[in-house]
């Protein structure tokens, strides 16, 4: 498998993304309540080279706790009282199995909306921060993402996972943060094993980000958080009526995938030099946590509540797969959102994704320990081979 190193300078070269040490990180949306209790808890093991970044993120605790407590005192009555009149939609599955481009066909339609990059970035006071501060942080957000060469923007749909993380709530994502630390909140991956109090208070913090995307777009929301595929019992709790569109990828071209998304993470967003130790261990044993759950829970929903696809027939026949995805889940006539999709899909033609290398030991493994997803999804297991694989959206 090529190095972090390796990918980095591949996707450099095709899409002119350069590192730049003024980059906004994920974590300089969270108030300073947040950002010390992660301290404290990695034992303030911040590398060297990245105290600058830590000290930056600790002074912009000071902003985004005062503008949350302005959103709050001006907005905050208005934001209990929204009502989320149509139960969101999901797009879920795993990391780097074609949820990025599924979001982005879904977001298309007028009749829905969504998180953007802006809001998971600053989710404690967007609504009364985004009209000046977000147009004025413009440049510092490339314009494509370093791991695959999607298009990026504080305007594009995002994962609302990061906006959960900086209003202070634990998260598999904190890993991110600290590398070389033991693996952060595993067990809200899934929620199971969280002390009910706990999952209250995670809940109520969706509630309550999900209001302030309403109070802003009254539309249909539409979400994408890999996480969210082995918390559905939580989600239909919360949301009864809601739709999940569960979208799987060949194993062969998710690991590799995968285990270069959290190198470049790592790299980009950590405070840490990471190491990557354990790191094949973590995506291994994350792939069958995540799948186990969703298989068990998946009985939860209707015919017209959960989809499955599979990313080669949605690249093969993106036109008809959506289709489907509207027709099985109600979501309204496709005619209208079809212009949308095809326009968006004749600029994306020339799109190629990350190659990667995989030696005959970690592909043999991964047909070993995901046999069971093999199986159901009707992937065929290759333990030899030239090892090349693709990468996902």
């Amino acid at each position: 498998m090529g190095t972090a190193q390796d990918g980095k300078a591949a996707t450099e070269q095709k899409s002119g993304y350069k590192d730049r040490p003024w980059i906004p990180r994920f974590w300089d949306g969270m108030c300073l309540g947040g950002w010390v209790r992660l301290l404290v808890r990695n034992r303030f093991a911040v590398s060297a080279k990245r105290f600058g970044m830590a000290v930056l993120i600790f002074v912009l605790g000071f902003l985004n706790l005062a503008l949350w407590l302005l959103q709050a005192a001006f907005l905050g009555r208005k934001i209990n009282r929204t009502k989320i009149e149509n139960d969101p939609v999901f797009v879920i599955g795993h990391w780097r199995s074609g949820t990025t481009l599924l979001h982005e066909l879904l977001v298309l339609d007028t009749r829905h909306t969504f998180a953007d990059t802006y809001a998971c970035f600053a989710p404690n006071h967007f609504l009364i921060s985004g009209w000046w501060l977000k147009p004025s942080l413009k440049f510092l957000l490339p314009s494509r993402r370093p791991m695959d060469n999607m298009a990026a923007g504080w305007d594009r749909p995002q994962e609302d996972e990061f906006a959960l993380c900086n209003m202070g709530i634990p998260s598999p994502y904190l890993t991110i943060t600290f590398p070389n630390r033991p693996p952060q909140y595993q067990e809200y991956l899934d929620l199971r094993g969280v002390p009910e109090p706990a999952v209250a208070r995670w809940k109520q913090a969706m509630l309550w980000f999900l209001k302030c995307v309403t109070l802003r777009d009254r539309k249909r929301i539409v979400l994408k958080s890999p996480p969210h595929t082995c918390r559905i019992r939580a989600l239909v709790e919360m949301f009864p009526k809601a739709k999940f569109v569960h979208i799987v990828r060949d194993p062969y071209v998710i690991f590799p995938s995968t285990v270069n998304l959290w190198k470049r993470l790592y790299v980009d967003q950590g405070l840490q030099t990471p190491t990557y130790e354990g790191l094949n261990e973590h995506v291994f044993k994350t792939f069958t946590r995540m799948y186990e759950t969703f298989e068990s829970d998946r009985g939860l929903l209707g015919p017209d509540q959960l989809i499955d696809l599979r990313y080669e027939d949605l690249i093969a026949d993106p036109v008809g797969q959506m289709r489907r995805v509207y027709e099985q889940l109600g979501l309204g006539d496709f005619e209208t959102a079809k212009p949308a999709i095809e326009a968006y899909l004749a600029g994306q033609k020339d799109y190629k994704t990350n190659k990667y290398q995989i030696s005959p030991e970690i592909r043999a493994e991964i047909g070993r320990r995901w046999g069971d997803f093999f199986h159901r999804y009707h992937y065929a297991t290759h333990p030899a081979g030239d090892g090349k694989s693709g990468a996902a959206h």
